[in-house]
């Protein structure tokens, strides 16, 4: 039944992540719009590499295998441990592994059938910028922050509670 969750966020994430780069592809393909001045822009930027542009320099056959085999094994992974462990896992668990599966997917279509990653929120402090991304990386990011959060802190909460 878990499982079912999981399937339903993950396909979510990746619409939503899919959507989102295709407005920002057409949207500002020559523009940048400025939401919160000094502070937050939707700008198009088109990333070869991985998370802060890693791998960006490496050969271009090179950063592809890495970059779609570890997309492609995230997605298999988060989704076969979801299935396998369905019920045994906390609601948290499951939406921490469906923001992780989305996003992975989510880039991995950007990779496969585009060959970059699109990326189009960038936050900066005047002119620091955090390095652009998009809704998967965020989905990514705050997916493994709660299943680390779980695991290392609320996990053996819960198991004191149940004992």
């Amino acid at each position: 039944m878990k499982f079912r969750l999981f399937l339903i966020i993950t396909v979510f994430i990746i619409a939503i992540d899919l959507i989102t780069k295709n407005i920002a592809e057409k949207v500002l393909a020559d523009k940048v719009i400025t939401v919160i001045p000094n502070f937050f822009d939707l700008v198009l930027v088109w990333n070869k590499g991985a998370a802060f542009g890693i791998l960006s320099e490496a050969p271009e056959y090179v950063r592809r295998f890495i970059l779609i085999t570890s997309s492609f094994i995230a997605g298999i992974i988060t989704t076969f441990y979801a299935y396998k462990k369905n019920n045994d896992l906390s609601n948290l668990e499951i939406i921490s592994l469906s923001l992780i599966a989305g996003g992975a997917i989510g880039n991995l279509y950007d990779r496969l059938f585009i060959g970059e990653v699109r990326d189009f929120l960038d936050f900066y402090i005047k002119e620091h910028h955090w390095p652009a991304f998009n809704i998967a990386d965020a989905s990514i990011t705050i997916g493994i922050a709660l299943f680390v959060l779980y695991e290392l802190f609320l996990k053996r909460k819960e198991n004191e509670y149940k004992a």
